[in-house]
């Protein structure tokens, strides 16, 4: 959430900078539920003012006891005093409404554009791409592998799940504790356990609401309302929420894996075949907070650490900047990490790197004590690396053999067991 003095001091510049994001910065109203909270509050210290003034009256004339005219006073008072903080509360929700509605303002290094046609290639990493001519798509080695089941996945929940079975429930899981180890051990992050149902103020925080709210899966038990999580940086982002940070703590670098919970409205007919775009799938997340000026640094950091997932892995990918229309709602820069799919004939993402800049930390009441003494709102920035899905389709598309058979990179064998995932379902070390 944006500062709104800020918004309205930058004026016609943070409209330009919205208008890069397609979003309409309405300042004239902004500047107007600014001035109603002011001149609320401005009259309820005035009101409590002049009750003051009317409850010491009695002692300075040393009466035994106030008058019931001055009775009658201070209860009127306290009525106003009442209607006008009532005034002020709905005039600040009406404010807060406004701004949680405003996305980031992007970064000028970020390109224009609306699409991922506009995103700036940086670089490629891994082996040559493999020409597409020559692969299959990941959906058909899975069954012929019989390690993902899509019919059965259908059966239980419709369409947009699958189930993986035998050794690809355990490449699943040897992905998932593959990524931790290398985060933890060689990156210093703290990994977490977290709950994979949080509030609508946790969400808030993050911004997936109100923003999104339409793509999210709910729940309502007893009356209380819980989201599932759509990405582990939401109960990662908020474990210090409210909280004064010390400068020494930071930077924080917090790591998880959970299911991840999309209804991605809006997003049918594409990736309907395979497990790029399901309503459930694993993810390990990553997540750093740090002094504001540092965080370009960070990011920058977090790329590299996510790019050496898919180098370990021997993956072939590329590194794009996205332009400032198609980031998401709280970030002000993104970097997609895009893996190649040669059964598509095509980069897809696997990876979405940001900085949030102060955005979250303002929404969540994260901050630290600056070097003047200060309390200002910490930089949050997130990451997949990496979802577990689409890791998993990369290596069967980009994997495969003539015979079928599925060649894994030699840095999962300690935690599978197998190097080749063979048709039916057998392995071979």
């Amino acid at each position: 959430m944006h500062d709104v003095r800020e918004l309205i001091d930058q004026g016609p510049e943070a409209t330009r900078r919205l208008a890069r994001r397609r979003y309409q910065l309405d300042l004239d109203g902004l500047w107007a539920a600014h001035r109603r909270r002011a001149a609320g509050l401005d009259e309820v210290a005035l009101l409590r003012s002049e009750l003051k003034r009317a409850s010491s009256r009695p002692r300075q004339a040393g009466a035994q006891g106030p008058s019931e005219a001055d009775r009658e006073e201070s209860r009127l008072l306290r009525e106003k005093v009442q209607t006008a903080e009532a005034e002020v509360r709905t005039a600040e929700q009406e404010l807060t409404e406004l701004l949680l509605q405003i996305p980031n303002l992007p970064l000028d290094s970020v390109p224009d554009g609306d699409s991922e046609k506009e995103a700036v290639e940086v670089r490629r990493g891994g082996p040559p791409v493999r020409d597409a001519a020559e692969s299959r798509h990941h959906a058909e080695v899975g069954a012929e592998l019989g390690i993902l089941d899509s019919t059965r996945a259908a059966r239980l929940s419709g369409a947009r799940f699958s189930v993986a079975a035998g050794p690809g429930a355990r490449l699943e899981r040897a992905l998932a504790a593959f990524f931790l180890d290398l985060h933890t051990t060689e990156h210093g992050y703290t990994e977490y356990s977290v709950p994979h149902l949080v509030t609508r103020e946790t969400m808030t925080a993050t911004g997936q609401l109100p923003k999104f709210e339409e793509e999210l899966f709910a729940t309502s038990v007893g009356g209380r309302e819980l989201f599932l999580i759509p990405t582990a940086e939401v109960p990662l982002t908020n474990l210090v929420a409210g909280e004064l940070l010390n400068p020494r703590s930071l930077p924080l670098a917090f790591t998880a894996h959970t299911p991840c919970y999309r209804a991605e409205a809006g997003a049918y007919g594409r990736d309907t075949r395979g497990i790029l775009r399901l309503h459930q799938f694993g993810k390990v997340e990553l997540v750093r907070i740090c002094e504001p000026e540092k965080a370009q640094d960070e990011l920058e950091l977090m790329v590299r650490q996510a790019s050496e997932c898919l180098e370990r892995l021997g993956l072939s990918y590329r590194v794009m900047l996205l332009p400032a229309g198609d980031m998401g709602f709280s970030a002000r820069m993104t970097y997609d990490l895009e893996v190649w799919m040669p059964g598509s004939g095509a980069f897809r993402e696997v990876s979405s790197v940001s900085d949030c800049g102060t955005f979250q930390a303002r929404r969540a009441g994260v901050r630290y004590r600056s070097a003047d003494g200060r309390k200002v709102p910490v930089a949050t920035l997130n990451g997949s690396a990496l979802p577990i899905g689409r890791t998993l389709a990369a290596l069967l598309e980009q994997g495969v053999q003539p015979d079928g058979s599925v060649l894994l990179p030699e840095a999962l064998v300690p935690y599978t067991g197998f190097r080749r995932l063979l048709p039916g379902g057998g392995t071979e070390r």
